[in-house]
């Protein structure tokens, strides 16, 4: 019920900001549009490049490759999608001024596909100072609270599960196997800290407490050293770990944790790009010669790239190539799916 309301608000919206923009439009009674008409101009702004890329690019991979369906067969009543792409490295300033000029300059249609909690939450403030423009951000790739609770709420449209909710599933799955003491490895930012309380949240149900928090540095690559943070958390008595970060530094911890004889299990949130996590992994098993892919717990918010029996992703399967069926590139391209049914 919630989920069809939001969709029909977002169509609301959508179609307000088609109203504003470029003029009248004149519809055919069969539904398609007059000619001559532009493309619609999906803004996005999210990390291309850099230690944590991959994260944006499989998904706006994923939504593309939809998106192309779409405009093979049409469009939307004529009008092609045109996604506007542009890089923040996944830091706040370039997604700020990247923000800016998709909805001053380049009148974008929408905002889209934004990846990170510290990107997206300093961006939030110019969605309210384009009020009047109609703007919105539909299925940024974040599950922090900031754009779910207001002001900002009426902004954005949310389609992956929060991580109050993915770090509440994991406690309540470490509990259940006996693990209690945990500890966190989180990004020291405002993502870091989103994960954190979620943690903190779901240990208090139990009446318990995180035992150790730890911090990585924003887009420290997986070559640096985080046998610190591991000494850390073994010496606090850590009996499992929740892992709030990306691809890079999580595996550059369980390489650490793994390769210096800590065999607790390291749970990971949905963000952190599992498929890219593991591949580092198993590259680094065999320099290594020891696994280091055991006792390893990842939750995710769209189910298996592999799961055929779901229509989504059987129609996924069917236009992605192999090594392309990971997790983020499924979200982008229900992300798509969802946007292009709104439209």
């Amino acid at each position: 019920m919630e989920t069809s309301r939001k969709i029909r608000v977002l169509v609301k919206l959508l179609f307000l900001a088609a109203a504003g923009l470029a003029g009248t439009r004149v519809w055919a009674l069969d539904g398609t549009a007059a000619a001559g008409l532009p493309p619609i101009i999906i803004g996005v702004s999210n990390v291309q490049t850099g230690p944590s890329r991959e994260l944006g690019q499989d998904l706006v991979r994923g939504s593309s490759a939809y998106f192309n369906l779409v405009n093979h067969d049409g469009g939307i009543f004529g009008r092609q999608l045109s996604i506007l792409l542009k890089d923040d490295k996944y830091e706040p300033d370039p997604a700020v001024k990247n923000t800016n000029e998709l909805i001053g300059q380049d009148k974008a249609f929408f905002l889209f596909d934004y990846v990170g909690t510290p990107t997206l939450t300093r961006t939030l403030p110019l969605l309210r100072y384009y009020q009047s423009d109609n703007i919105v951000n539909v299925a940024p790739f974040t599950g922090a609270d900031p754009q779910r609770l207001p002001p900002y709420n009426q902004f954005v449209f949310n389609i992956r599960a929060s991580y109050r909710e993915e770090t509440r599933d994991l406690v309540r799955y470490l509990h259940s196997k006996g693990l209690t003491k945990l500890g966190i490895f989180a990004q020291a930012d405002a993502y870091g800290k989103s994960g954190e309380l979620g943690v903190v949240n779901a240990l208090a149900e139990f009446g318990q407490k995180v035992v150790r928090v730890v911090t990585y540095t924003r887009n420290q690559p997986y070559e640096d050293d985080m046998s610190a943070q591991v000494k850390l958390l073994r010496e606090a008595g850590v009996d499992a770990v929740v892992t709030v970060g990306v691809y890079g530094p999580a595996a550059a911890f369980v390489r650490d944790a793994r390769t210096s004889g800590w065999g607790a299990p390291i749970a990971n949130l949905s963000f952190v790009n599992a498929s890219e996590m593991l591949q580092k992994l198993r590259e680094a098993s065999k320099a290594t010669g020891k696994d280091l892919t055991v006792d390893l717990i990842n939750s995710q918010v769209v189910p298996s790239p592999d799961d055929s029996r779901y229509p989504l992703v059987a129609g996924f399967r069917a236009h992605a190539a192999p090594a392309e069926c990971t997790f983020i590139d499924l979200e982008g391209w229900l992300n798509a799916v969802v946007v292009t049914e709104a439209l």
